[in-house]
């Protein structure tokens, strides 16, 4: 996919919304452009956090007709795949590090009539994507170690983007090329440069000082500013 012609999307993360009026937030993520919606899945175990389960994502289903984003940051999704995909997601992500049969898995969510992606931490090498590339229709790149939002991003993995697009378009792949961690105003249009299409952003969209929607703006701008 020629990352200077693909859409461009962008997905809030629920992470650093106010849960206490989480399908207004919502709402207003989709008023304002919002392209996907992504949920982050913790279990206290892969990472050092716990988060929320599919009935969160079930809640998300009824509060928005977009595209549910849901990032599976725990031990054996295997055993989990399909009460998400009931829930609702429409794309289910894995990490490499917890899964010893990626192939297998990445089958398992596409025989539920999800997208399939696959993601991987920091400090893992981008080489060990290589054998699903080609099967996965959606490759997240972490910017930040997985496991708490408002972190700051980490320069360092613009390399292993870079590294991942060239992957993608020597296969003539189609999957979309997402990055979650640290995404801001400053930081957004680095990752477009190195050839990301897709960009998670939690505390700059819902703690934005002026709202939701103008988050979002400012983000979508740096994005157009970027391809022209």
């Amino acid at each position: 996919m020629d990352p200077t012609t693909s859409r461009l999307i962008l997905a809030p993360s629920i992470l650093s919304a106010d849960f206490t009026r989480l399908g207004e937030q919502i709402a207003l993520c989709e008023r304002a452009g919002a392209d996907w919606i992504h949920v982050d899945v913790m279990d206290g175990d892969f990472v050092p956090n716990i988060t929320v389960g599919p009935m969160i994502v079930e809640a998300c289903r009824r509060a928005t007709g977009l595209p549910l984003d849901v990032h599976l940051m725990i031990e054996q999704p295997e055993r989990h795949l399909e009460a998400f995909a009931a829930a609702g997601a429409t794309s289910i992500t894995v990490h490499v590090e917890t899964c010893p049969h990626l192939h297998s898995t990445l089958q398992q969510i596409k025989a539920l009539g999800v997208r399939a992606g696959v993601t991987l931490n920091p400090s893992t090498p981008a080489a060990l994507i290589a054998p699903v590339a080609n099967f996965a229709d959606l490759v997240l790149v972490m910017t930040v170690n997985p496991g708490f939002g408002g972190q700051s991003f980490i320069p360092e993995m613009l390399p292993k983007v870079a590294e991942i697009r060239r992957m993608l378009d020597s296969i003539e792949s189609r999957a979309w090329l997402e990055v979650d961690g640290g995404i801001a105003a400053e930081t957004i249009h680095l990752t477009r440069e190195a050839g990301a299409t897709a960009f998670v952003a939690g505390k700059a969209i819902f703690h934005h000082p002026s709202g939701i929607a103008d988050g979002i703006r400012v983000l979508r701008d740096r994005l157009e500013e970027q391809k022209r």
